[in-house]
């Protein structure tokens, strides 16, 4: 058997972190638990954000565990790490992702930070994924064993002193054995639904959470060509490779408009035909910015695998390390609608190595000057 260690567990009120929770307390382990509170909604947001609902289930858990429980209150770090991060971005015309960042800011970042002040020595969450001890020292994150839930993706912005103190209790598991082990356990969470929503915002809808704190910024609607086809409200409520929404009819019956850039100076919104040909909707390289790696730094040209985004496959890739920590990429096959501002995140094999932000998509050659 493993030695014991202290483990705070974060509980979100949900099956998986519950799940996480019982399998350390089984194993032995010194097992205390705790909610997240990062947000209280605001009643000119629209949508459900039940913390109060979560935090009640997240408890009912401890209590069936038999765990010391506690709520810790991280608002005002969450909208200072997180929240201005959100907006400015949007605001900038990017399409940021908050996700990544809470792993690395908010998870690992101070509530690792408020669970090392109170003696434990690491931090459980539900995510699925493993860490596992690398034969060359330290340990590295590798993808979860259920190709459908896996979560490495939102993991790779970690370092690697947040990998050593993170643990991942079902990264082993699809999810259908974790319901049936909650249900073992007796848990009262076992058949709550999935939650779904902004990184631990709850049930909000992207676009209403941008229309109560970014203001609108009405502007053109073109084409590839410059033709002006309608009005928007505000490039901060696309995404590139959008199809609903748009507002535009498409006067070719089977054909549908996408969005494949957002022009910041002008203000404009550009669409074009939904297919490969289309001028900026495939990208063939691209450079990211904010590179972190978990544990192996790529500090040479390389071929690896790259997931541009979550739920994404991997695609081969051939990466090249530039000063000041960037990285040029170019991917074996063309991606479709990536957005300045995601996560890219690299692998060899199941092995996360790291990631990081796209700064620049390339629709030509990687090497080519011209850069969208």
């Amino acid at each position: 058997m493993k030695s014991s260690e202290k483990i705070l567990v974060a509980l979100s009120g949900g099956v998986d972190s519950g799940v996480a929770a019982a399998l350390l307390v089984e194993q032995g382990h010194d097992v205390s638990a705790a909610y997240m509170k990062n947000w209280v909604n605001e009643e000119d947001l629209p949508g459900e954000c039940p913390w109060e609902r979560d935090a009640a289930d997240a408890q009912a858990v401890a209590d069936k565990l038999g765990i010391p429980f506690r709520v810790v209150d991280l608002v005002q770090e969450y909208k200072n790490r997180i929240v201005l991060y959100l907006l400015n971005g949007y605001e900038d015309g990017i399409t940021p992702n908050p996700d990544a960042l809470c792993n690395r800011e908010m998870k690992f970042g101070v509530f690792l930070d408020v669970a090392k002040a109170s003696g434990f020595a690491a931090v459980a969450t539900g995510h699925y994924a493993r860490r596992v001890a690398a034969p060359g020292g330290g340990w590295d994150i590798l993808e979860g064993v259920d190709p459908n839930k896996d979560q490495s993706y939102f993991l790779s912005l970690l370092r690697q002193d947040q990998a050593a103190a993170a643990r991942f209790p079902i990264g082993h598991l699809p999810k259908p054995e974790v319901r049936s082990l909650a249900r073992r356990f007796g848990l009262p969470v076992a058949d709550k639904k999935d939650s779904q929503g902004i990184c631990f915002i709850g049930k909000v809808k992207m676009a209403d959470f941008l229309e109560a704190y970014v203001p609108e910024k009405p502007g053109k609607i073109v084409d590839l060509d410059g033709n002006v086809l309608g009005r928007h409200r505000g490039l901060h409520f696309f995404t590139i490779g959008q199809r609903k929404g748009i507002r535009v009819a498409s006067p070719h019956e089977g054909q549908a408009y996408v969005v494949v850039e957002k022009r910041g100076a002008t203000n404009e919104l550009v669409i074009g035909w939904d297919r490969p040909d289309t001028p900026g909707l495939y990208a063939k390289g691209a450079v990211l910015a904010g590179m972190s790696f978990v544990n192996r730094v790529v500090g040479q040209p390389a071929a690896l695998l790259a997931r541009p985004r979550y739920r994404a496959p991997k695609v081969g890739v051939r990466v090249v390390p530039q000063a000041g920590g960037g990285m040029e990429v170019r991917f074996d096959e063309p991606q479709r609608a990536l957005a300045v501002g995601q996560i890219c995140a690299l692998y060899d094999g199941e092995i996360l190595l790291g990631g990081g932000v796209f700064q620049t998509i390339r629709h030509d050659s990687p090497a080519a000057k011209n850069a969208n």
